[in-house]
């Protein structure tokens, strides 16, 4: 996938190993001290290179680090992962939290310029504002990680050099998707009509991980010759409380009809599993259950027969590429456009591991 793209996969094993360890020693105050907010751009820019050159002599660096909302499940997990590991490098981070708010993301970036910041690392609320984004942080000549919400291409070169994309493969994840139904006893056509009958759980239309998934679950079905009919799709933002009430509404009014159930994320595959359990549906028996992010709950309720499968986003792998990223960054290292970290399947087979 994403043939026309320089490419460069990083699992957390080659991490460790091309990550050198930060001793004690190494742990330093972090360079870039605040710049005033009516600085002219050529100063801030001066003052920003200045502290990255000391940063990368010094080992140290100052993390600006912006989450589009603390609140998803997923990125708590992404940004426990990540803290973790840009301390252990010795640098000083801070994080903070968009609110799903793109105005309230654009003061943070903002306020994290006038302190000097020696690199962002940004997780945007909307893809669509990132070329907006790097306009705002390029006359700083701050170096940007884009982490988890992939803007286009044509953003990251108006910024070559000095920006670069880490993420998982949405299409892949859909794709994994739609294989855990091809993968089941009756490849998803439970009632034996020659049709798989479907409901989606949707994230933010505007993200394209919701856009993908949506799409490669269902290509999956159609690419292996399979007919498939969509009875209705839902846009549950991502979350679990929307999601159990959409999904106790469709049983209501599809019943039976409905085969699998798709979610674009763990969170709204929980949600659908109180509804499903309450209709008094079993899945793997009359209805199958799919999710993505491989939350503890989702992979505990895999093993125990209580969903189809889910997939894993690799939140460990992301981190640490991310983590890798800066780094090159602060020492003034070359960096690849495109960091990918593959996400994974997981089935009753392998489930256990992921716990």
């Amino acid at each position: 996938m994403k043939e026309n793209k320089t490419m460069k996969m990083i699992s957390r094993r080659d991490f460790i190993k091309a990550s050198a360890v930060v001793g004690a020693a190494g742990v330093l105050t972090a360079c870039g001290g605040s710049a005033s907010s009516t600085a002219a751009s050529s100063v801030a820019a001066s003052s920003t290179a200045a502290a990255s050159s000391e940063a990368a002599a010094s080992g140290s660096a100052n993390v600006g680090v912006c989450i589009y909302q603390f609140a998803d499940n997923f990125m708590t997990l992404y940004r426990t992962d990540l803290e973790e590991y840009l301390k252990d490098m010795g640098y000083a981070v801070t994080i903070v939290d968009g609110k799903n708010d793109q105005n309230t993301q654009t003061e943070q970036i903002n306020t994290f310029l006038q302190q000097g910041v020696d690199v962002l690392i940004i997780n945007p609320v909307q893809t669509t504002s990132a070329q907006t984004i790097v306009d705002t942080i390029s006359p700083s000549d701050t170096p940007i990680v884009f982490i988890n919400r992939e803007p286009d291409k044509a953003v990251l070169d108006s910024y070559a050099g000095k920006c670069c994309y880490v993420g998982a493969d949405a299409r892949q994840s859909g794709t994994y998707q739609g294989e855990l139904i091809l993968e089941t006893e009756t490849q998803g056509d439970i009632n034996g009509d020659g049709k798989i009958t479907y409901i989606m759980c949707k994230g933010d239309p505007e993200n394209i991980d919701a856009q993908y998934r949506t799409e490669y679950s269902i290509k999956a079905l159609t690419d292996a010759g399979k007919e498939v009919e969509c009875l209705y799709e839902y846009l549950d933002n991502w979350d679990q409380t929307t999601a159990q009430q959409d999904v106790a509404n469709a049983l209501a009014q599809y019943g039976e009809k409905i085969e699998v159930v798709f979610c674009n994320n763990d969170a709204m595959a929980l949600g659908a599993l109180q509804s499903i359990e309450q209709a008094g549906r079993t899945v793997g028996t009359d209805i199958y259950l799919v999710g993505v992010d491989a939350l503890k709950e989702a992979v505990q309720n895999v093993v125990d027969g209580k969903m189809t499968g889910t997939v894993l986003n690799d939140d460990v792998g992301q981190a640490t590429a991310a983590a890798e990223a800066t780094k090159l960054f602060v020492e003034g290292s070359d960096v690849e456009e495109y960091y990918w970290v593959d996400y994974v399947k997981v089935t009753t087979e392998n489930a256990a591991q992921y716990l």
